[in-house]
């Protein structure tokens, strides 16, 4: 069970710290984490669809987390289910869009940690 909490905080963690990037970040830092070019990062209609991404990234993340107070039982274990799968399937479809990082940085945290809540609940 611990082990379930630790790796859906730390998705939740990595999401929230996606959000920053895409809301906050200047436009050079945006471009080096997302492998974009400075001049596409710096154009007023990127800055705006990186924000949007980055709002739905932050929910996420919030939501992953925020899930250890507003749920318990078998509940939580579906909740956190539900979140990472769909975490599992976005970053599939960007790991084929965007590049093969993102399976590595966001579809292998989301596997292992639905791997555990699975183990948790079913175990």
């Amino acid at each position: 069970m611990t082990i379930a909490i630790g790796l859906v905080c730390l998705v939740g963690l990595e999401h929230l710290g996606i959000m920053v990037l895409e809301m906050f970040a200047k436009p050079h830092q945006q471009a080096k984490a997302f492998g974009l070019s400075e001049e596409y990062a710096r154009q007023p209609e990127a800055r705006v669809a990186m924000a949007n991404q980055g709002i739905y990234n932050g929910m996420l993340g919030l939501l992953l987390i925020s899930t250890l107070w507003f749920f318990s039982g078998a509940v939580r274990f579906e909740v956190w289910s539900l979140l990472l799968l769909f975490v599992i399937v976005v970053a599939g479809y960007g790991g084929l869009t965007v590049g093969k990082k993102v399976w590595v940085l966001q579809m292998l945290p989301a596997v292992l940690a639905e791997g555990a809540v699975l183990a948790a609940w079913l175990g």
